[in-house]
Formats: structure tokens, C-alpha cells, sequence
């Protein structure tokens, strides 16, 4: 597949969703000019089993090149995920075993398909894991690796600078996580790297290392973060998660769910939306041409639409109004089989799976967000009669059929 050097189109890539470029733009507009089939990639480290629409903009980064023809690939941090990235963590991560890694990434590149082109004839996006040589470094090979940079470098971020003033633990292996990131780049004689800004510290450590060790040049872009529905760095214990595993409907409903003033940023970010139509919205919402909602449901439609297609994009726009228009109950609600003939009311959404404990079903029925058989519950010591055909509800999204 021929390089494509077309100036309009190398901005293109270049001008949206680019946050900064190492060395510098015009170095690497140089490269891309140059007709040099260049090797970029994106490394995820696989702490959970879902790539959400926060690591989307990577990707979808790596796809613009894919589509000028340079060669791409995506790096899963099998070994790395085992260490636990400090960037941006205000305490240790948990470490998490070989097992429970590989479980996290057996879906991955199922997920990184929606986005990056596997099957292409003329050029296919890779995927590798970075334990096939990560887990070969010797004694020595760290060591040099290690002789590297400095102590102070490393206690200079500002997250460990952070930690020492509020004396949390900072662990040894943490110091050696950028390490092992920046190896990724020599190990794969990449010129480029493509990451989120909180990987700019790691992704520079590997700028360094593959001119000490390739005597050549690294490329760095980075790009924006996307926020979560709340408004936070999207976090699964936040629960502001939206991820390209989610259903069609999930994704409808948590975008609908979100804050109005995130709304332009997840176009930009999260759409393929041109950017002129995006500063049209833009406009309309702050002249109130436009209401909030009605942008949240095209924004919606959008996403949804990429990685669920058209059809499926209208049949969630169409669930979400029942539901949340109508008041109606959705299609298709679960099936629960309960075999107790009267359960407490708490014990009874413990064991639909609509909430995690006791003390969250309490909490929800003194907030009156607990309805069964379409009843408001206000009386957490309730005994409930079970019977086959029950409806037990949580809010609008949460809900259940018992058999």
C-alpha cells in the first residue's frame, strides 16, 4: 500500500485531536512528506476487560495513519499490566496476576476492531504483547536500562511528588514501569508513538531509549483526554465508564446520561463528526437554539451508530424514548429466577443482581429509587411475596423480571 503524502489529508491527521508533537510538528510533517512507510503504535495494558471510548481516541489516532499507509500496531501490555501504570494514580495499584491479565486482554483486539483495520490485504493492523520480551530481560539488560535516567528524574513527576507530601507509599516497581513501557519502543524499532497526555512522561522514556539504543529518531503525539460522563477521567470504580463492549442501549443511555456541558467534547473526541458541523452545534447550544438533550440524542445516535451501525443506532434512540419519554418498560427485560416464595425486599435486590449489597439496596429505597410492581419501596424491612411475572426496578436502566 503506497504512502499517502497528500498535504490536506497529513492535517487532517495532524490538526484534530492532537494535543502536542515530539520533537515537533514540523519534524514530523517532514517524515510523513517524506513517503517513508513509518511503524506507529498505541500500547493498552489490559487492567480490565473493556477498551472504552477514552482509549477509542488513540486508537482511532492510530487508524488515520493506518489509512496513509503507514504500518501499525497495538501493543497489549500483558507484562507491563502486572506492574500497574502509576501515571495519574494517587496510590499504589493492585498487582494483578498472569491470569487475571490474560483474561482482562482475551477480548481485546475483538473490541480494537471496530476501530483499527486487522484484515486488511495490503496493511493490516498487528497486534503484539510485550511479555514476549519483556519477560527475556535479564539482570543486566535492566540494569542498563536503569543506568539510564536518575532517581531524580523519576521523584520529579508531580504524581510522586504528590504522594511524598501526603506520605502515601510509593513501591520500587513503579520506578521501573516506564522503564519497561520505553522498551516497548526499541523491542519494536518503532518511529512513533501515539498516547493519551498522561502517558507523555513513559512515552518520552521511550523517545530517550530508542535513541540511545536505535540511534534514531522517536516520534511522540499525544492526544486530548475524554472525560467521563461525570465529568472525571473515566474510571470503572466511578462508574462513568462508557465502552465500545457496552450494548447499543448502554451506550445510548449513558450518553444521554451525561453532563451537557461535556457534550462538545465528545464530539470532537468520540465522533467522526467534521468539525465544522461540531462548531455549528456549538454555536446553536450557546445561542439556545438548540436544547442540550436534543444534541446529547444526535451525539448519542452518532456513537452509537459507529459501533453499532444505523439500524441499530435508531432502534436505541427508539428504546431510550419508551422507556424514558413514555414511561414504558423496555423490550427485552431480564430474567431472573428466584426460588424463595418471600424474600426481605433488601435480600430479594441482592439476588436479582441489581445492586452489589445490602447497605446499596438500603440506601436506594431511603432515596426512593426502589420500585416493585411498579410501586415506590420507602420500607427497607419489607417483606416481599415473590411470584413469577414480578417487575423489580432501579431507577429507569436497572430492572428485572422474576420466574
Amino acid at each position: 500500500m503506497p504512502i499517502n503524502t497528500n498535504p490536506k489529508k497529513v492535517a487532517e491527521v495532524l490538526d484534530r485531536n492532537v494535543e502536542n508533537i515530539y520533537p515537533s510538528r514540523e519534524s514530523l510533517k517532514k517524515a510523513l512528506f517524506s513517503g517513508k512507510k513509518l511503524t506507529i503504535y498505541n500500547g493498552i495494558d489490559p487492567t480490565n476487560p473493556n477498551i472504552h471510548l477514552g482509549n477509542a481516541v488513540s486508537l482511532w489516532k492510530l487508524r488515520e495513519f493506518q489509512s496513509l499507509g503507514h504500518k501499525i500496531i497495538l501493543l497489549i501490555g500483558d507484562f507491563t499490566a502486572r506492574i500497574g501504570d502509576p501515571s495519574d494514580k494517587n496510590a499504589m495499584r493492585p498487582r494483578l496476576s498472569e491470569k487475571q491479565v490474560s483474561e482482562n486482554a482475551k477480548n481485546y483486539k475483538k473490541q480494537a476492531a471496530k476501530i483499527l483495520d486487522f484484515s486488511s490485504k495490503d496493511n493490516p493492523c498487528e497486534i503484539r504483547f510485550n511479555s514476549r520480551w519483556l519477560d527475556k530481560l535479564t539482570n543486566k539488560d535492566v540494569l542498563e536500562l536503569a543506568g539510564c535516567f536518575t532517581v531524580q528524574q523519576m521523584i520529579e513527576r508531580d504524581l510522586f511528588q504528590k504522594r511524598l507530601k501526603e506520605k502515601k507509599a510509593i513501591g520500587l516497581h513503579e520506578f521501573l514501569y516506564p522503564l519497561y513501557q520505553g522498551y516497548d519502543s526499541v523491542a519494536m524499532n518503532v518511529d512513533m508513538e501515539v498516547g493519551g497526555r498522561d502517558q507523555v512522561f513513559n512515552m518520552l522514556i521511550g523517545r530517550t531509549l530508542v535513541e540511545t539504543y536505535k540511534k534514531k529518531e522517536k516520534f511522540v503525539v499525544t492526544t486530548p483526554f475524554l472525560e467521563g460522563t461525570d465529568g472525571r477521567k473515566m474510571s470503572k470504580s466511578w462508574g462513568n465508564v462508557i465502552n465500545i463492549a457496552d450494548s447499543s442501549d448502554e451506550q445510548y443511555g449513558k450518553i444521554m446520561s451525561m453532563r451537557d456541558e461535556l457534550i462538545i467534547s465528545y464530539f470532537k473526541l468520540a465522533t467522526r463528526f467534521p468539525l465544522s458541523k461540531i462548531a455549528e452545534i456549538e454555536k446553536d447550544l450557546k445561542s439556545d437554539k438548540i436544547n442540550p438533550r436534543d444534541a446529547k440524542a444526535k451525539l448519542a445516535k452518532e456513537i452509537v451508530k459507529i459501533y453499532y451501525g444505523e439500524e441499530n443506532a435508531l432502534r436505541a434512540e427508539k428504546e431510550f424514548n419508551k422507556v424514558f419519554k413514555e414511561n414504558k418498560l423496555p423490550s427485552n427485560v431480564p430474567v431472573v429466577t428466584v426460588r424463595e416464595k418471600t424474600l426481605n425486599i433488601l435480600d430479594l435486590l441482592v439476588k436479582t443482581g441489581l445492586v452489589n449489597s445490602k447497605s446499596e439496596a438500603k440506601r436506594l429505597i431511603l432515596q426512593r429509587g426502589v420500585k416493585i410492581a411498579g410501586r415506590i419501596q420507602d420500607d427497607w424491612q419489607k417483606i416481599i411475596d415473590i411470584s413469577s411475572g414480578l417487575i423489580v426496578q432501579i431507577g429507569k436502566r436497572k430492572i428485572c423480571r422474576i420466574s
